[in-house]
């Protein structure tokens, strides 16, 4: 009897789990609709277009390029003075065809898509990779004082070694180098994805048009919001939850501001605190100064400045 029971009980289990023919039967009107709507002009759609990069080789080749940059730190095997040319030659042949063959699609797509003259995006695919490659010595050397100041400036960094493999300060500021450079190659698209795939990894978000000096500090990073426009000097710090970003725009800024200084210039030494809000493409923020945490400025400060918020009173219920 119970086995009987537990049969009806399955039967009547998978009948409920089958799709029924009724609602099976309506697929096809919602995929028409479906089908349809793409031709909407109100919507958007890439059909018939040439492909935009691919987000898994932008992937890979911030991962190749992170071994070049850091050697030994996450390649895929032990690196010693034996084995280092023939792997470092291995990854740059590889990294050079992905990155060749990214840029010429971004290239190419925008060719296509807002008709513009050919240009040669084979060749310049492979003449910008060559290009950005050149210069890994000089993004090495500028991530070296980059890491070397987190690590003066933060007690809690045990070694040089934690900071590269584990800070996402450093991770950001990384992807950023690389990112800046393809921006001010004119790449399109490729370098607003490198970023945001940084973005989405550390919660730091930096503009790849943005202009940073050297010894830069993120820490924390969680938060934090460099806009396209900004301009930082040597030896700045921020912490968590800083927005270095733009007054608010216009319904029609995008179309009518590209291009202007609409976020603030930070001089060098400076620190800014977690919290803070800086606005505005005529906001600097003079050398050696200090803004407090949760600080909003709209206005210039002078150099050798401390801005700070006046003690909240608290109140206890």
């Amino acid at each position: 009897m119970e086995n009987q029971q537990s049969d009806r009980n399955q039967k009547q289990c998978r009948k409920k789990a089958g799709v029924s023919e009724t609602t099976s039967g309506q697929l096809p009107g919602v995929t028409e609709r479906i089908i349809d709507s793409c031709s909407d002009a109100e919507c958007y759609t890439h059909i018939d277009y040439e492909p935009i990069p691919s987000v898994e080789s932008v992937i890979e080749i911030l991962n190749q390029l992170k071994e070049i940059i850091f050697p030994g730190y996450f390649s895929r095997s032990r690196l010693n003075p034996v084995n280092l040319k023939y792997s470092m030659g291995q990854s740059v042949s590889v990294v050079f065809d992905l990155l060749a063959e990214q840029v010429a699609n971004s290239i190419r797509h925008d060719c296509f898509r807002y008709q513009k003259e050919c240009s040669d995006c084979r060749d310049q695919g492979q003449t910008i990779a060559l290009q950005l490659l050149d210069t890994i010595p000089g993004i090495r050397k500028t991530l070296a004082k980059d890491v070397k100041a987190t690590f003066n400036g933060d007690p809690s960094a045990s070694s040089y070694d934690e900071i590269i493999f584990s800070f996402p300060g450093i991770q950001a500021i990384t992807i950023y180098r690389i990112a800046h450079i393809l921006s001010q190659l004119q790449v399109p698209i490729l370098p607003r994805t490198m970023s945001e795939y940084a973005h989405s990894q550390t919660g730091i978000d930096i503009h790849p048009g943005a202009e940073i000096g050297e010894s830069f500090v993120i820490d924390h990073g969680t938060g934090v919001v460099i806009g396209e426009t900004t301009v930082i000097g040597d030896n700045v710090r921020i912490y968590q939850g800083v927005t270095l970003g733009a007054h608010s725009l216009p319904p029609d800024a995008g179309a009518r501001m590209k291009g202007t200084k609409r976020h603030p210039t930070i001089e060098d030494d400076v620190i800014i605190y977690s919290g803070a809000t800086i606005l505005g493409g005529e906001t600097t923020i003079g050398k050696g100064s200090v803004v407090g945490g949760n600080v909003w400025l709209t206005d210039s400060v002078p150099p050798n400045t401390k801005v700070i918020m006046e003690t909240p009173r608290l109140v206890y219920n």
